[in-house]
């Protein structure tokens, strides 16, 4: 249908996650109508990324600085780690101020199909960061799919004879939800994590 440059732009947007053909289209599309300067902004924005972001070697999250700002602030309780799937998922976790440990991203779950085992993802890292001793709890915090579920029940097994406690967030309905559309699994799990009132 396009040929050139439209076909290689539409042809490299839809390589990202979540960008099908349609959003690539329409992304391209949206470019070829922006301001040269919001165009030259967007590709520098990009080089400047790739060329600057880097990841903590402490934790593993996507940052400019090396230890990480979290890694190196001495008001975080470095004795609780969390443990997440992505350096997204961070970001999730600080919006809500409820957190003020700190965090370890393995880079993936565990997904047999895609050929992710253990060995792809930073749970080595994670051993040896709980090697001498000064964590105290390990907070399991990945997707509550099959493959975030398969992921905890491995770091479970792994953790258990480490002394440490290993605890797994919770998950069940969410704030607004209709029961009438919650799956099994979901209010299963709300009813297992139930908490009383008073």
């Amino acid at each position: 249908m396009y040929d050139g440059a439209m076909a290689e732009l539409i042809e490299r947007l839809g390589r990202l996650p979540g960008i099908g053909p349609k959003s690539a289209q329409r992304i391209a599309f949206h470019i070829l109508d922006a301001e040269p300067e919001d165009v030259a902004a967007l590709a520098d924005a990009l080089r400047e990324a790739k060329t600057r972001v880097t990841f903590c070697a402490v934790c593993g999250r996507a940052t400019e600085t090396d230890p990480c700002t979290i890694c190196s602030d001495g008001r975080r309780d470095h004795t609780v780690i969390c443990v997440v799937e992505e350096s997204r998922d961070v970001i999730a976790i600080e919006r809500t101020r409820e957190f003020r440990g700190v965090y370890h991203v393995l880079g993936g779950a565990i997904s047999p199909i895609d050929g992710i085992g253990p060995n792809e993802l930073r749970i080595a890292e994670l051993m040896r960061r709980l090697s001498d001793a000064t964590v105290t709890e390990v907070i399991i915090a990945t997707d509550p799919n099959l493959e975030g579920e398969a992921t905890a029940t491995y770091l479970s097994r792994l953790l258990a004879d480490l002394g440490v406690t290993v605890s797994r967030l919770a998950s069940g309905l969410p704030v607004g939800g209709d029961l009438e559309f919650a799956d099994e699994v979901t209010l299963g799990r709300a009813f297992a994590g139930r908490r009383a009132l008073s």
